[in-house]
């Protein structure tokens, strides 16, 4: 597969201000500044294929947006190499700026009392894009988004989705190879979550674009992610397969028994961990390598009118791996 991103040893500091709280420390700063350096992102490194769909998490302060800001060439690099089409991100080169997009999702490019169409047109010019495949790229986009009266509108009179969807839109009419998505869908309701990662893995697939997307919501990661990066104060400690993250992060699955007949929690608290058990339906943590054996012996011992084991929630999964001290892999 050709490599597309390639990371090595990326390092971020920021020099900020170390004022002492209160008027004291204010009126102390008058007379003498005192500075600390913080490390944003540590010694990081990865290389990233073409056609790759990559998620990219952590909990808050991790790095992530830093790092993407680093790869559109945003920050400069205080230490490491980055490398994205061939590209140095931080010379800003016109051919690189063409073939890449970066979008957030609390940030705006559309001007607010003008139609979105307003916006495309000037992004048009902007990317020098031949008229007929601007009209051409444009009708998919719109159609794939399902924005075709939306676009006509003043963008303060859209709604958050529909804002969304032309935020993306006006991002991807030069129809970039790279992507980076910083929380694309924040804000955004279940449904039109949903809508956003089915457009973001259909762009994908007709363009063979490479895309890394950094998100809170799990279901965005699960559902459009085969691979993540994760990163916690700074540095990497996982880069794989999402399916091998579970299994190595989770030592757990989640058996849910229906009971014909009443159980004590007590007696249920012999298999695992009872999560919670209001009659008829109760929820087990129990050890993954003997899933299949406990939920065999739950079967065999009580009258039992359904039965599931399914894996843990991913959010769940990240959230107690941090807070038990995650350990790296990579």
């Amino acid at each position: 597969m050709e490599t597309v991103i390639k990371v090595d040893n990326l390092t971020k500091n920021f020099r900020v201000r170390d004022k002492e709280p209160g008027f004291k420390g204010s009126l102390k700063g008058l007379f003498k500044r005192e500075y600390k350096n913080i490390e944003a992102v540590k010694n990081v490194s990865f290389e990233i294929g073409r056609g790759e769909l990559i998620g990219f998490i952590g909990p808050n302060g991790a790095g992530k947006t830093t790092t993407l800001k680093m790869l559109s060439g945003l920050l400069y690099p205080t230490e490491g190499t980055v490398e994205v089409l061939g590209y140095r991100p931080q010379d800003r080169s016109h051919d690189f700026l063409k073939s890449i997009s970066l979008i957030m999702g609390q940030k705006n490019q559309l001007w607010w009392d003008l139609p979105a169409i307003e916006a495309f047109n000037l992004n048009r010019e902007i990317y020098e894009i031949e008229e007929k495949s601007y009209k051409r790229i444009l009708g998919e986009l719109i159609d794939l988004l399902d924005v075709s009266d939306a676009v006509q509108h003043q963008v303060r009179r859209l709604s958050l989705g529909q804002r969304m969807k032309c935020e993306l839109i006006a991002s991807l009419l030069h129809t970039p190879d790279v992507l980076f998505l910083d929380e694309p869908t924040i804000g955004l309701d279940v449904v039109m979550q949903k809508k956003i990662r089915e457009f973001i893995l259909e762009y994908n697939k007709r363009h063979n674009a490479t895309i890394i997307l950094t998100s809170h919501y799990m279901d965005d990661v699960k559902e459009i992610c085969d691979r993540v990066i994760m990163i916690n104060e700074g540095s990497k400690v996982y880069d794989g397969d999402l399916d091998s993250m579970i299994k190595e992060y989770a030592d757990y699955k989640i058996l849910i028994p229906i009971f014909n007949d009443r159980v004590s929690r007590k007696e249920l608290s012999k298999y695992g961990d009872v999560v919670s058990y209001d009659h008829p339906k109760a929820v087990i943590n129990v050890s993954r390598r003997d899933a299949s054996k406990i939920a065999s012996e739950i079967l065999n011992n009580y009258d039992i009118d359904d039965l599931d084991i399914n894996e843990p929630r991913l959010e769940d999964i990240i959230r107690d791996a941090f807070e038990n001290g995650i350990k790296t892999v990579v």
